[in-house]
């Protein structure tokens, strides 16, 4: 979990994987930034005889970013209960042509957002199942089937034996269940640029073909702006409602773009992004589709504002 005896230097670039850790535990790149900065400032405010008796600093921000975040989780199901609508993830933009690890200065003051590796462990179709998980069985799964990390260091996290975060481990695999053999990139952004062209046209005949018979769509506006609060349900409907949304919405442009290391779509209204679409494809149709509103889940996007973004 970390460099024995590492130095200021060292430290601080941990910050990467301390990132990682906890947007994956939180689902929150705002929380995950703030659960980072917090364990840091503990590590600095030990006296310098404690930091030098600390063989592994990596491993002790790693475990202190750890339990920050299983505070989180605890109090966040009350605050979720509160919460305006459905409550999704925050969405992740995707990286420039050739940065698959977020930049090349990890110590450096970068967006958090573009500090977090693309990868299967950070699609929204597996946030979502994380949701799903008690706190525990989030943390346990996510540092050992993620991250690597033995259930020894897993259970000073949890203040629980190595054998019962094994227990909660096995729970949170279950939650996930057998997973499907995923679509191939170039086949999901092929569904997913039928729908866009699709909505552009308002073809909802087309729409439902694209769209399998029993597809779930799950709105998030944190009651900042105006969306469903309900998920739509059905193929046809959710049809009926993207048309309906295109009709209300003149002027809104469509950008295939990288959602969570998958094929989405971004909407822009007068040059702002306003909705971050995430999809889940399975035999050529659309199963799931996750559409953020909520705009202070979508500040890593404002970069999608600049002409530079466009394709």
């Amino acid at each position: 979990m970390g460099t024995v005896g590492a130095g200021s230097d060292e430290v601080a670039g941990e910050r990467r994987q301390l990132i990682n850790v906890a947007y994956r535990l939180l689902g929150s790149v705002t929380e995950a930034e703030d659960a980072v900065q917090d364990a840091y400032a503990r590590w600095y405010g030990l006296p310098r005889s404690r930091q030098e008796a600390i063989l592994s600093p990596g491993a002790w921000l790693t475990t202190v970013t750890s339990r920050i975040c299983l505070d989180l989780l605890g109090s966040a199901r009350a605050r979720r209960e509160r919460y305006v609508g459905a409550w999704l993830p925050e969405p992740l933009p995707g990286r420039p042509e050739g940065d698959h690890a977020g930049g090349a200065d990890p110590t450096g003051p970068a967006d958090p957002a573009d500090q977090i590796v693309l990868d299967e462990s950070v699609a929204m179709a597996f946030l979502v199942v994380l949701e799903s998980m008690t706190p525990a069985e989030r943390v346990a799964f996510v540092l050992h089937d993620v991250f690597r990390y033995p259930f020894a260091e897993i259970a000073d996290v949890l203040g629980r034996t190595p054998a019962a975060c094994k227990q909660l481990a096995s729970s949170a695999r279950r939650r996930v269940g057998v997973a499907r053999t995923p679509v191939p990139a170039t086949g999901r952004a092929d569904v997913v640029r039928r729908v866009k062209e699709a909505w552009e046209t308002k073809d909802i005949a087309a729409l439902v073909g694209l769209l399998d018979p029993a597809a779930v769509m799950t709105a998030d506006g944190g009651g900042l702006v105006g969306t469903v609060l309900r998920p739509v349900e059905g193929g046809a409907r959710i049809a009926q409602y993207m048309v309906a949304i295109a009709d209300k919405a003149p002027g809104l442009e469509l950008l295939e773009r990288s959602v969570n290391g998958v094929p989405g779509l971004v909407a822009r209204r007068a040059g702002v992004v306003v909705t971050v679409a995430a999809f889940d494809v399975s035999d050529g149709r659309v199963t799931r589709i996750w559409a953020v509103r909520n705009p202070e889940k979508l500040r890593p996007w404002a970069r999608e504002g600049r002409p530079e973004a466009l394709p």
